[in-house]
């Protein structure tokens, strides 16, 4: 996207790209600008810390941190800034996502990450949060949330007339 970008979504490892382009789909359909980065909690921490700074420089208002295993990427980032952090667990290693889950919801007091479920549908809810935060602010984003919400609840509708939908 062109415009600044409202949204950093940060991923432990270019592995972790097919669950965080969920992530970026529902951000376009959106239309919120975002930037995408690479950056380990381990292996590359004072990068992480880098982009973090140079993030909110920029005017970046929500952070969406993907990671597997110790999962520790949202953490780190959640030290680092005052804005909401979100994280995504990452289904990469022999727990399945669990370990992952864990490491990233159980945070200490005072330093909060909002989690969303493993893998590619908490990536879409992660997006949808950084939205809805977002539409705060934005009153023509909240306003295309609404519009989303309303077009869920018509195909549900759609389906159940399909299968037969009525008093039986």
């Amino acid at each position: 996207m062109s415009a600044k970008p409202k949204v950093l979504i940060l991923m432990g490892s270019d592995s972790d790209l097919p669950v965080v382009q969920e992530a970026a789909k529902f951000l376009d359909r959106m239309q919120v600008p975002y930037a995408m980065r690479v950056s380990s909690a381990h292996r590359s921490p004072e990068r992480t810390r880098r982009l973090v700074a140079e993030a909110e420089a920029q005017g970046v208002e929500v952070f969406v941190c993907a990671a597997g295993m110790a999962a520790h990427l949202a953490g780190v980032v959640a030290a680092e800034t005052v804005r909401p952090v979100i994280g995504i667990p990452v289904d990469a290693g022999a727990l399945r996502g669990m370990d992952a889950l864990l490491s990233t919801v159980q945070m200490p007091p005072g330093i909060p990450v909002a989690t969303v479920a493993i893998g590619k549908a908490g990536a879409r809810n992660a997006a949808v949060l950084a939205c809805q935060i977002l539409a705060l602010a934005d009153p023509d984003l909240a306003l295309r949330l609404r519009s989303l919400r309303e077009a869920m609840a018509r195909e549900v509708e759609e389906k159940d007339a399909r299968i037969g939908g009525g008093e039986g």
